[in-house]
């Protein structure tokens, strides 16, 4: 079971958590899940023991560009936090989307792996995102991930933003 989309029908049922609610795990630095609080066992619905030591890409859903991953990994590899929009699949085929953060977890000097903290995506950023993933996943198939990657660093540079404050403008401006 690598990725759970690989051997499940996908559906189009959507999973949320309330505002208040945070999904929280913790990976080691190949990705392998350590750790994961129950909101995160909820939505996704497995256990504790089912998702420990599991990679988080079993989550993946295929409607996430490789795209998105690689600046996740870009950034996190510079020393930086990352911030983003995920839309990851559910033991029974649905989906449910977050809006992630994810840090490098430490002890003491030492990189020991990676925390992530998700809360619910707002639905206008959503409305967004969506649009730009497809066309992200658009270019990909048709001319690789180098063009993929390109594409929206163009996209960025037309709008003067990082990443970062793309991703999060969207949060803060489509936020209650």
């Amino acid at each position: 079971m690598d990725q759970l989309y690989k051997t499940l029908k996908l559906t189009n049922n959507e999973s949320f958590f309330k505002e208040e609610d945070f999904i929280v795990s913790k990976t080691d630095l190949t990705g392998k899940i350590t750790y994961c609080n129950r909101g995160f066992m909820q939505i996704v619905g497995m256990s504790y023991k089912q998702l420990i030591g599991k990679n988080h890409h079993i989550i993946r859903h295929p409607d996430m560009p490789k795209t998105a991953f690689h600046n996740l990994w870009k950034t996190l590899k510079s020393g930086n936090e990352w911030f983003g929009f995920v839309k990851n699949i559910t033991s029974s085929g649905g989906f449910y989307w977050v809006f992630a953060n994810v840090t490098i977890d430490k002890q003491g000097d030492e990189e020991i792996g990676y925390y992530s903290v998700r809360r619910p995506a707002p639905r206008g950023a959503i409305s967004v995102i969506e649009k730009l993933y497809a066309e992200l996943n658009k270019i990909e198939v048709a001319q690789g991930i180098d063009a993929s990657n390109r594409y929206l660093e163009d996209l960025l540079a037309q709008q003067s933003l990082s990443y970062r404050d793309f991703v999060v403008n969207l949060y803060v401006e489509h936020s209650s």
